[in-house]
């Protein structure tokens, strides 16, 4: 069974990769090419310039040479816990005020739930003798395990305790979790209220509409919609997917600038047309006209 050493062990890894984070997190939003990324609505609200654009050396653009930032590089975090919801809101947008909420929901679930556990099942497990009679049968423990369940006898009236306990967190856990999420979806619903509608508010994206030979795509779908939504129907922009098309356009400019050159070519010197090999990087294989060949190819992609 676990000892008091490797519990120990255990946490001590687990907090030092928490402080590795939080020193990396802190570091790099102090640096200078993160700056859009952990400020974005300030961006927006025109309250903050990029400093890669600022005049000064290359170096400070992309690492923050002010020391004393370093120093009180954590110096946000007592402030962000003070901040008024509605001025954190505002100040760093609603999925904040979220995030820091979760934090509180943490701390109104298992602090209760820690000091009932202490203050009521590790007396009631620690002076129970369950591992001192399983050690008549070779079983090894460690005096950590007397904090836990297992050192209750089988057939214990303690179990009793264990078992309300349980129903007792759970009930708790439900009901914060129930007025938290009361919370924030009227916190979600206000913040909704006070900012401008946009489009993407009322847009639905509809997917695999069956293919008709007789009607568009947005005909197809405004049809539908006129005729069974009437009242809510706009209008629908139709979107394609034009990872092909941009890959072939791509390609019949690389062929275009092949023609070019070539023509350019056969423009000073006329009495020999260019000609190009079809092999491997025009290393080898059967010789053929070039403007020809390219002209045969951007035609090719132009069908496609």
């Amino acid at each position: 069974m676990a000892t008091l050493a490797d519990i120990g062990v255990a946490a001590g890894i687990n907090i030092l990769t928490a402080l590795i984070f939080l020193l990396l997190f802190a570091i790099l939003r102090i640096q200078p090419f993160n700056d859009r990324v952990y400020f974005p609505k300030w961006y927006l609200k025109g309250l903050r310039s990029s400093p890669l654009v600022n005049p000064g050396a290359l170096v400070s653009k992309i690492v923050n040479l002010d020391f004393r930032s370093y120093i009180r590089f954590l110096s946000w975090m007592p402030a962000a816990l003070k901040m008024p919801e509605s001025e954190l809101i505002d100040h760093a947008g609603f999925d904040s005020a979220v995030y820091l909420r979760i934090y509180l929901i943490g701390l109104k679930i298992f602090v209760p739930i820690a000091l009932l556990s202490w203050s009521i099942l590790v007396p009631v497990n620690w002076t129970s003798n369950g591992l001192q009679l399983a050690k008549l049968h070779d079983v090894k423990s460690s005096n950590i395990d007397k904090l836990s369940i297992s050192n209750v006898e089988r057939g214990s009236d303690r179990f009793w305790a264990h078992l309300m306990l349980e129903y007792a967190f759970t009930f708790w856990t439900c009901y914060v979790l129930l007025k938290e999420y009361e919370k924030i979806a009227s916190m979600r619903l206000a913040f909704l209220q006070s900012e401008e509608r946009r489009a993407d508010e009322f847009t639905v994206l509809v997917r695999n509409i069956p293919p008709d030979s007789h009607e568009l795509v947005s005909e197809n779908v405004e049809q539908f919609f006129m005729v069974n939504h009437p009242d809510h129907y706009l209008m629908n922009q139709v979107v394609y997917n034009a990872n092909k098309l941009a890959g072939l356009v791509a390609e019949k400019k690389k062929m275009q600038n092949w023609f070019d050159y070539y023509h350019l070519k056969y423009t000073r010197d006329k009495e020999q047309r260019p000609r190009v090999k079809l092999g491997f990087l025009g290393l080898w294989g059967k010789k053929v006209d070039a403007m020809d060949h390219f002209t045969a190819e951007i035609e090719k992609l132009s069908d496609q």
